[in-house]
């Protein structure tokens, strides 16, 4: 047993009673296996971290380092933080930002500075807000979703408007007619998803320079004169047209200027440019190569640029071509030859995927063709034989859909064609028009 040492003044060593100090405080002593103290009653001093339980896991405290910086932690639930995206690159409309719209990226190589502004997954909007240029957009998607629609036609002539779904084999519906007259070989130009245009044509009365208003709102709507015309008159745009969902355009043609005579047929050079908010008169914005242009066309539109395939190249349509011409969307500039198809065919028709333009039928002035013809938009070539149509034909036109390529009317009869973008092959049967035609336009949303 340890002999208890008992004195009137503290004791410091072992085996000694602990006195209180005159201002009744415990002498500085090891209190080290001293248990259940109240840290409420700890009121000075500093502990030391190396006494405390950090770090970055669960249920540990966080110590700033030596700078006051935060250690690497997850800061997802931290709320009232704006922060920034900062990357070596620009952001894509597929760059689904966590923080939703108003979301900030910082490109750290070029310094540009964008923001979301529309927060669609897959399709995210990202606007340049620094001094820079280059918004980061939703590409216009020129195929539709839901409808295919043929315009008025020459069987005799015609001038109602013909409505087929995309997604099921039926007949398809007259949902309208044509304001003005019946209208044939005109340019269809969508504006997805709410308008398409015509411009130009043929009618009862001759060529026409008007471009037509087609509203995609309510299915059932006739069509209206948006008193905007071409500058050439005497021209139809042989079912040639190209948009970008801000100008809609009409490439080459075929016109008569006086009497109907074989001296007064012409073949039109110009490139027509239609910009759709203002709807002013169309303007000429480039040519077509060649002398005389072409007429008897085909066209097709990738996300920059319209393209014209086959048709004929002088008066009276007895050369026939099969080349394939670019022209500008983003400036104003004349057409490029950029390859050929497998066969040279005038009134052929044409459809776009987002990656190919797709060229079928057509007449080889002794011939209907079957051909169905593929080329690619992020190369010039020639274009590839993939498939044949169900049934040879000329005059008809071309419609196009996210997934599939629709070849309509024309000489054939009625019927509607497709091909799936997907795969090669031939076309198969998807359905029949309301109304058999032939060289009516085309229009999709």
């Amino acid at each position: 047993m340890a002999i208890i040492s008992i004195s009137d003044s503290q004791i410091n060593s072992a085996d000694g009673v602990l006195v209180a100090d005159a201002s009744s405080k415990i002498p500085a002593k090891d209190g080290s296996q001293i248990t259940i103290l109240n840290a409420t009653n700890v009121a000075s001093g500093t502990i030391a971290t190396a006494r405390l339980d950090t770090g970055t896991t669960a249920n540990k405290i966080v110590v700033l380092d030596g700078s006051g910086n935060l250690p690497v932690v997850d800061g997802s639930l931290l709320t009232g933080v704006v922060s920034a995206t900062v990357s070596a690159s620009d952001p894509t409309i597929s760059t689904n930002p966590s923080a939703g719209l108003g979301a900030e990226w910082n490109n750290s190589t070029s310094g540009e500075m964008y923001i979301c502004t529309d927060a669609t997954a897959g399709a995210n909007v990202w606007t340049n807000v620094g001094p820079g240029t280059g918004n980061i957009p939703i590409p216009y998607v020129f195929q539709g979703s839901n409808y295919g629609y043929a315009l008025g036609g020459n069987w005799p002539n015609i001038n109602n408007i013909q409505r087929f779904a995309f997604a099921s084999n039926t007949t398809g519906s007259d949902v309208g007619d044509i304001a003005t007259a019946s209208r044939y070989s005109a340019a269809g130009m969508p504006n997805n998803p709410t308008n398409g245009y015509t411009m130009s044509g043929g009618d009862e009365n001759g060529y026409t320079t008007a471009i037509l208003r087609l509203s995609f709102a309510s299915g059932t709507q006739n069509t209206v004169d948006t008193s905007a015309d071409i500058p050439s008159a005497g021209h139809y745009l042989n079912v040639c047209g190209s948009s970008n969902g801000i100008n809609g355009y009409g490439c080459g043609g075929y016109g008569i200027v006086g009497g109907d005579t074989p001296a007064n047929r012409i073949i039109c050079r110009e490139i027509y440019k239609f910009n759709f908010a203002t709807e002013a008169n169309a303007t000429v914005c480039g040519s077509q190569i060649g002398t005389h242009g072409r007429g008897y066309t085909a066209g097709a539109t990738s996300l920059t640029h319209g393209y014209t395939m086959g048709g004929v190249d002088i008066p009276g349509g007895a050369n026939v071509t099969d080349t394939i011409q670019k022209f500008s969307m983003e400036s104003d500039a004349n057409a490029t030859d950029v390859g050929n198809c497998t066969d040279a065919v005038r009134n052929l028709a044409g459809a776009s995927s987002t990656t190919h333009g797709y060229a079928m039928g057509g007449y080889d002035n002794s011939s209907f063709s079957n051909m169905v013809d593929k080329f690619s938009f992020s190369s010039d070539g020639n274009a590839t034989d993939i498939g044949n149509l169900t049934v040879s034909r000329h005059c008809h036109t071309g419609a196009s859909s996210t997934t599939h390529g629709f070849n309509v009317g024309g000489t054939g009869g009625n019927q509607i064609d497709k091909i799936a973008f997907a795969t090669d092959g031939n076309m198969t049967d998807h359905g029949d028009l309301y109304t058999a035609t032939y060289l009516a336009s085309a229009l999709h949303f």
